[in-house]
Parts: structure tokens; sequence; C-alpha cells
């Protein structure tokens, strides 16, 4: 059989149904690529090698039989390790986690599996997916596939090496304040966040305060998103803010894209700084809307810096998810995420509002923003991948950046709950990936998709991918 290294998901999911290759033969491949690659990429964390052979085994079998198969058959699944896995242990890189064996599947990765996915094992993520860079202290570094010295991006770093490596061709991720769009930017794939809810969030043992966090996920096409929205997306009962499902396919409307949309192109959002090289990247990327015949105009006007006040919000988040083993736990947990704990705790009712009054802020100028354009383009990152165990920059072409400035493009959008992408920009002077990020009106996830597969088609990155 052909090499399938970095075949998409739904070109496999098509050879798998017409029987040109099986998906026992598919998963012999993958884990001969996981035993050779992760070793140099730490992207998977935890394996169930013999079990989703068997998976595998039966399926092809089922095949063979002629049964019915779903749109993901034999598929291999990434599952992020901030993500419930029956019979896997959940640790959200976190020592006092290293035991937690999940009873259930998360809503996500079950819907998946329904589709026919089968989990080869958890990808690696810093702990409790704090950080734009993949480490923590109980499964090490994640290695960027480009260039293994650097990051692939966080939080959803393992996802995002597996994906760019060649290793599984679909993974799951999860995205608070750009760890889809992060990794996906610094590794040089496609990236989803859908609007907020769009997949359901679940089991949970609290339900957020924050509303920032969505599931999603991480591919080598803008195709393999849509399948995999068609697989996830609608309401489930156990998250009481969860979407109905879409009347129409993702995947079978990727193609309308409308002509001649009006979009708006920022380059700072009125307050960030960007590395020139990146932004050289980003403009020609930017440019294929043009060439496409759709109007492009730079947008001068400006959204409020929520980092703070985003980084507090998210911090009650922290604060629910490891309060209970906060003060026994305290010393295997990593001090500056116990420092985001501490803080919440004395997070003021007064403060909380104005946190939110600044969300509603942020919600109307976008509103604005989007009576009059169609989409909005701005970097996903504001420089190229930075060194693989961190520190994130403090500065961008010797100018110095607040903390929140190395991710100043990502999370205005959970903060608001819009859609966006990262797609693939062309790579930097360092032969390192810049990503391009589409955001779409309140919950047109379509739009945005259709965009993304609009730009691919203009601007081809499957044939490129880094020569490990």
């Amino acid at each position: 059989m052909k090499s399938i290294s970095h075949k998409p998901a739904w070109e496999l999911a098509c050879l798998i149904a017409k029987k040109e290759i099986s998906p026992l033969e598919l998963m012999k491949e993958t884990l001969d690529r996981i035993e050779t690659m992760n070793p140099v990429l730490n992207a998977f964390i935890a394996l169930r090698s013999e079990e989703a052979l068997a998976e595998a085994s039966v399926m092809t079998d089922a095949i063979t039989s002629g049964k019915a198969i779903g749109p993901l058959a034999g598929i291999p699944l990434g599952v992020k390790d901030l993500e419930d896995t029956i019979g896997m242990v959940t640790s959200y890189g976190s020592i006092p986690f290293k035991d937690n064996m999940a009873t259930k599947d998360s809503i996500q990765v079950a819907r998946l599996k329904t589709a026919g996915a089968i989990v080869v094992g958890k990808t690696n993520t810093p702990e409790f997916g704090f950080t734009g860079f993949t480490k923590n202290r109980l499964h090490g570094i994640t290695r960027n596939p480009w260039d293994v010295e650097r990051t692939p991006g966080g939080s959803s770093g393992g996802s995002a090496a597996a994906i760019t490596g060649g290793l599984v061709p679909l993974c799951t991720a999860s995205d608070a304040g750009g760890s889809i769009r992060i990794p996906a930017s610094y590794s040089g794939c496609f990236g989803l966040k859908p609007s907020f809810s769009r997949i359901p969030v679940g089991p949970q043992s609290f339900i957020s305060y924050s509303s920032l966090t969505v599931m999603g996920p991480l591919t080598r096409t803008v195709s393999d998103a849509a399948l995999y929205l068609d697989c996830t997306a609608g309401y489930h009962p156990a998250d009481s803010y969860s979407l109905p499902k879409p009347a129409q396919s993702y995947l079978n409307t990727l193609d309308n894209l409308p002509d001649k949309l009006k979009i708006a192109f920022s380059t700072d959002l009125g307050y960030a700084r960007v590395q020139k090289t990146v932004m050289d990247c980003v403009e020609q990327a930017a440019d294929a809307f043009k060439e496409m015949g759709h109007q492009v105009e730079v947008w001068t006007g400006s959204l409020p810096d929520t980092g703070d006040a985003w980084g507090h919000l998210y911090g009650t988040d922290i604060y629910a998810q490891i309060c209970k083993v906060q003060e026994k736990g305290r010393n295997e947990i990593g001090r500056t995420l116990m420092a985001v704990a501490d803080r919440t705790r004395t997070l003021s009712v007064k403060e909380l509002t104005a946190i939110q009054r600044l969300r509603a802020e942020l919600n109307e100028r976008l509103l604005n923003l989007f009576e009059e354009f169609d989409l909005l383009l701005t970097p996903t990152m504001p420089t190229e991948a930075f060194a693989a165990g961190g520190p994130p920059p403090a500065f961008i072409d010797g100018q110095p950046i607040p903390l929140m400035g190395a991710v100043a493009f990502t999370y205005p959008f959970n903060f608001s709950g819009h859609p966006a992408a990262s797609v693939p920009a062309g790579l930097t002077p360092n032969g390192l990936p810049a990503g391009l990020q589409i955001i779409g009106p309140r919950h047109r996830d379509d739009l945005v998709l259709q965009a993304a597969r609009a730009y691919e088609k203009a601007r081809p990155w499957n044939d490129r991918w880094p020569g490990l």
C-alpha cells in the first residue's frame, strides 16, 4: 500500500469505503509511523495499540461482509489529553491527575466513534491547557515537525504535531483562548474554532462561568474539518448551551462561498504587534481573496484589548478544575497555574461585572463590524514558533510586547464566541509556518469553512509537509 502518512482523513475514508484499503491496513501503518516518529515529537503520551488494531480488524470484517459503515469508518483518531476516552487516563498534563481513569467518552469522542473513528491514543497538552506551548512535568515537551527545537504551539500541541508529522489524520482539540488556532498556525495545518457550543462539551463536573472553551478539530484539509463538524455538531442535553444541529451538511456546502464578499483585513486589531516576516506571509495570503474577486479592505477600526479580562475569566475555569487538589497538591501543580487559581479566589463581583461589561463592548464592536463586512481576516499569531520549552516571546522585532501580546489575535474571539479558523499562510524565511485567521459572524461556521476552502483551492498546502 502506498504511504498514507499525510493523506487527509476524507480521502482515507473514501479509500476505505471503496475497499481500496482496509481499516486494519491503515491502523498498522499508522502505528508503525507513531512508533518511528513519536520518540522525536512526543505528540502521543499514551496509546491503545492492541485495542485499536482489534477494533480495526472488526471493522475490516464488517466492511468485507457489506455492512453499513459511518463516514469516518476506520480513521485513526488522536484525542487531546484534556478530554475523556473510556479506559484511558485523562491526566490534563498534571501530576495530581496521573491516575484519573475515564469511565466514559466525552460527547465529542463518542460522536466521532459512532461515525467510525478509532481512538489510537491521547495527545499531549500543557497542564490544563493553560499555555500556548506544549510542555508539562508529567509528559514532557512536544516538538514541532518543521523544526524540533521549536514548539508546535498549544494547548492542542500534541494534536497539531500528530497531524503535521503524519502520525494520524484526525485529532480532537479544544480552544479557550487560541488552543486550536495557535498550533494550527505554528504547525502549518488547519484548525477550526467553531462557534461557542457548536460541538457540545461534556460530561461536565461544573458549568463553566467563562463560556470560553469550545471543542473542535485539527486537520490536514478544510474538508476534513467540515466532515468532523458534520459528525460532532448538534444539541446534547448534557450541555445546556449546545446549539441545534444545522439543517445542511458543512461538507456538502463547502464550495458554496458567495461571490464578491466584502472582507475586512486587520493587521493589528488596534493594539497588536506582528513580526515583519510573519506579516509578509499573512498579507500575501489575504491577497488570495482579492484574486478570487472579493473586496478586501484594510480595517482601521479597533477592538478593546480584552487580554487581562480574558485571563481573569479563564481563571475561574482553572480554579474550578483544580480547587479540590489546590491545597494538598500545590507542590505538584505548576506555579503559574497555582498563581492564577489563587488570584481567582479573590475576584470580586465588582471585578467580574467589569469583565462582562468589557465583553459586551467587544460584542457591540463586532456586531458593527459584521454589519459592514462579511468576514474579518487577521494574522493568527504575531510570531513564528518559538523554542519548544518556552517561554513565549516578550519582544517582536526588538519591541516589547505584553504577556498576552504573544497570542493577541486569538483570545478576543473566545471572549465573543465567534467562529474562527487558521489556514496556512506560507513559510517565513526560517522555514516556519505562519497562519491567516478567518473570523465569521456569529454562528456562521459554514461561511468560515467555505472561505477557508476557497482559500485552500487558491493557495494549496496539502502537498507541503515537513520532511521528518
